[in-house]
């Protein structure tokens, strides 16, 4: 059995589905789950309507909903069996009445909470999958449509739940162990899940990436495959770097930092179950599915190059508390750390002297309480649109003059923290956010101007950089 994630870009439209169906009939024998996020561009969309319902502009959100409901119809008309064409859109029709109904209380209220977010966000994944389940059974697949809600138990809290493993595991088993009898495909959603109580709940923005492992870990799966629109992790963001190229193999804690540091192609916390069950992840292009993508894997083959990836995090926050009273004194970090523990906020990055300390965050919305906090413990000072970057690869700790490496191809940057040596991984530093460019730009010219082809593709773009 294996697990076939399908983002956006790969659900977006009717062409896009018609893809996915291809794809999903080439490994009927392999007894597929399909997972998919909205299409498009559906979930900023329906978050959208909710915040001007908010804000008082309820035609205004009620005409955004007509436009997204016309797209999702449409798709229907396209890929759906004639004879099935009119309870699909009826269902359809459930989800935007439910989803006018949140709109209309949020009016009200004039206040979007996390409750009604999710409830009217959710809507893109259960529509998306009816859709594709439908076009699978008009390809002549049993498509089996599944609501994970009913199984992916999750906490109540809403915007970013945590998954009760110990409840969601033997339940996700059984109901996809049952829709696959009988050769059914079963086509389910990610990003999505509810509490005891039956409240729908989101596991975060990107999460269908972690739905998906979490699905695969539960039924043991031997593969978990992640469709998108690019053909695999690349050496950097090629919109940055055109000279980027694929990594054609990379273990699950390479992999790992870079999703953590800011690689878009794969949701933070996916490879935590896949790594948890040793199931390889393989990252594919559902755009050109004749390519080969990615392979994460338990342990990569030894490599000639040193650095893997290139992988940068924007927007962020630096938070530095200064005070006397951490000289040579025991415990002043778990007072510090006790604060973001009591906000619920995580910190990317520390670095640490005698008396003072700097911590990235990403989250800010407790920003404000948290300074008030730390004001207790020493003199506060926050620096905005900072970036980190992030170098991953093998033997990072034990390679002799990297880091005059590094900081000499970007003398010109100013870098105001470092990481190096927590991690045999992984070299991370901070700059403003206004030189990321010009960082991994220079960068990877440095790190990525011969290639091991073992380790990469090569492309003709890359041997004529070279």
């Amino acid at each position: 059995m294996i697990v076939m994630k399908f983002g956006g870009t790969s659900v977006e439209d009717a062409t896009a589905i018609r893809r996915l169906v291809s794809i999903v009939r080439r490994q009927l024998d392999q007894r597929p789950i399909v997972v998919v996020s909205a299409m498009g561009k559906t979930t900023n969309g329906l978050l959208e309507c909710v915040r001007l319902a908010a804000e008082g502009k309820f035609e205004e959100a009620n005409a955004k909903l007509d436009a997204i409901a016309a797209h999702h119809f449409k798709a229907v008309d396209e890929l759906a069996l004639p004879g099935e064409r009119p309870s699909l859109r009826a269902a359809l029709e459930t989800r935007f009445a439910e989803a006018r109904a949140t709109l209309s209380n949020t009016s009200l209220t004039a206040k979007v909470t996390p409750e009604a977010a999710d409830a009217i966000s959710a809507n893109g994944e259960l529509m998306s999958s009816q859709i594709v389940a439908a076009a699978l059974r008009a390809a002549g697949v049993k498509g089996v449509w599944v609501d994970v809600r009913q199984m992916m138990r999750t906490n109540d809290d809403f915007s970013r739940a945590s998954v009760q493993f110990e409840i969601a595991n033997p339940l996700l088993r059984a109901g996809f162990e049952k829709a696959l009898v009988d050769g059914g495909v079963p086509v389910t959603q990610g990003f999505i899940g509810s509490t005891a109580e039956g409240a729908t709940t989101t596991i975060g923005r990107g999460g269908s990436d972690y739905s998906a492992a979490i699905i695969g870990a539960a039924l043991d799966a031997r593969d978990i495959q992640i469709w998108t629109d690019v053909d695999g992790i690349m050496t950097t963001d090629p919109r940055i770097v055109p000279e980027a190229v694929k990594v054609k193999v990379i273990s699950f804690a390479e992999a790992a930092e870079l999703a953590y540091f800011g690689a878009k192609v794969l949701h933070p916390a996916t490879l935590r179950p896949a790594m948890a069950k040793d199931i390889p992840v393989h990252v594919c292009n559902s755009r050109r599915p004749e390519v080969t993508g990615t392979a994460i894997v338990r342990q990569a083959p030894p490599s000639n190059s040193l650095m893997k990836a290139i992988a940068f995090k924007r927007g962020l926050t630096v938070v530095n508390v200064a005070s006397d009273r951490m000289l040579m004194a025991h415990g002043f970090l778990a007072r510090l750390f006790e604060v973001f523990e009591r906000h619920e906020t995580s910190v990317d990055m520390i670095a640490t002297s005698e008396v003072s300390v700097s911590i990235t965050l990403d989250d800010t919305r407790n920003l404000a309480a948290i300074t008030r906090d730390l004001d207790e413990l020493g003199d506060v000072t926050v620096d905005r649109d900072r970036a980190i970057i992030c170098l991953v690869g093998e033997r990072l700790k034990v390679t002799p003059g990297l880091a005059a490496r590094i900081f000499s191809s970007i003398d010109r940057i100013n870098v105001s923290m470092i990481s190096h040596g927590a991690s045999a991984i992984n070299v991370s530093f901070v700059i403003a956010d206004d030189q990321v460019e010009e960082a991994v730009t220079a960068l990877h010219r440095e790190f990525f101007s011969e290639l091991d082809e073992d380790t990469f593709e090569i492309t003709a773009t890359a041997q004529a950089a070279v």
